[in-house]
């Protein structure tokens, strides 16, 4: 079998791949990739057991057709180096090698049968097929995944989710202290559906996915999903669980609304965080009308630190506490140059949002309040 391939194309696939791959396997054949040459293409797989991702790479020179595996740190030691250039790959089946020649060189190593590579169980209850544009789900996953938990008592909540509803799609993630909630407008379902993304497969998901858009096809039931995009395909094991509803948290008349730079909040945040307690990071609040002032303090040092910020604010005068290095989260994945602090009280939980939302979006992100002792 010899086929002709992109150093640059086979390079990168394999890196993206490699993140799939576990530092220590239960199946020693789940150290490789899988390589399946058929119809003047490769198909090139890598798989944990729960998770497996595949690409497409279109060859030249193709000839003959097989199956086969090769030692994943091996073959991308191999490649990653080489500028970009035609390699010649000859496979040969027999004696279980494959050559890899280039311009100045050539490799050779050991390869396997793929007859033992374990291959991802189908569909078994009722499928529901979504298709949707895949740089808003980016946004969307990327946006998200600071907030999901590492809760082995909550498994749910390890995830991202994907709620399916009437009004628009939903993704959400929440640790039980802050959420975010993303909805995309524009994709609307008849029949409510949901699934819980894991954090592995979401972060895969978001490495791969291009921000310039395109189709991608999520298909998905109680047990799996299988998500085809433009370049490749990721299976995944679901969460099995029933998601909290989020919406239940969501303070709905917020009186007092904030209007503050971005950036300026945030560079005050910073200044400020590391003069709160180490294991509170507790970070207070006061707000009246054109003036935030932030304040921290750590009595065990006896240090303490304040920073005034020019803003926009209609409401009451109010003190309120959060954590700071959440909040810096938070503000770290909002999008625009303005944010908008909508609060009801400091008991309650406070919404940040873009000033200006994104195209047939509505972002939304929350975090819990904490006790003032003043």
């Amino acid at each position: 079998m010899r086929f002709n391939v992109s150093s640059s194309a086979l390079s990168s696939r394999l890196i993206s791949l490699s993140k799939v791959i576990n530092a220590k396997n239960t199946m020693a054949i789940l150290d490789s990739f899988l390589f399946e040459v058929h119809n003047g293409q490769i198909v090139i797989t890598a798989s944990d057991s729960e998770n497996t991702m595949n690409t497409v790479l279109p060859l030249e020179n193709c000839e003959g057709e097989g199956d086969f595996t090769v030692s994943a740190h091996t073959v991308i030691d191999a490649v990653k180096e080489l500028p970009e250039q035609p390699l010649n790959i000859e496979v040969n089946m027999d004696e279980s090698k494959i050559y890899i020649s280039y311009q100045n060189g050539k490799y050779n190593f050991p390869i396997q049968g793929a007859e033992e590579y374990p291959r991802m169980q189908g569909f078994t209850g009722n499928v529901t097929v979504v298709n949707i544009d895949s740089s808003m789900v980016n946004e969307c996953i990327t946006r998200s995944l600071f907030a999901t938990a590492s809760d082995e008592l909550r498994p749910v909540m390890n995830g991202v989710y994907f709620d399916f509803t009437p009004d628009a799609l939903a993704i959400v993630a929440s640790d039980g202290h802050k959420l975010v909630r993303n909805m995309l407008l524009s994709i609307k379902s008849e029949t409510p559906s949901a699934f819980i993304l894991p954090k592995k497969p979401a972060n895969l998901l978001k490495n791969v996915l291009g921000k310039d858009g395109g189709d991608m096809e999520i298909k998905f039931d109680e047990r799996m999903a299988e998500i085809r995009y433009s370049d490749g395909c990721l299976s995944c094991r679901l969460i099995e669980g029933r998601y909290p509803n989020y919406g239940s948290v969501i303070p709905q008349n917020n009186p007092n609304q904030l209007t503050v730079d971005r950036k300026s909040l945030l560079g005050g945040l910073r200044r400020v965080l590391p003069f709160a307690s180490e294991s509170s990071e507790l970070i207070k609040l006061h707000i009246e009308d054109g003036r935030l002032e932030l304040s921290a303090e750590d009595i065990d040092f006896a240090t303490n630190a304040v920073e005034n910020i020019t803003c926009s604010y209609i409401g009451m005068p109010m003190n309120i506490g959060f954590k700071g290095s959440s909040l810096v989260d938070i503000l770290n994945n909002i999008s625009g140059d303005d944010v908008v602090l909508e609060l009801a009280d400091p008991s309650r939980a406070g919404l940040v949002l873009p000033a200006e939302q994104p195209e047939n979006q509505n972002v939304l992100m929350l975090l819990m309040p904490m006790l003032l002792n003043d």
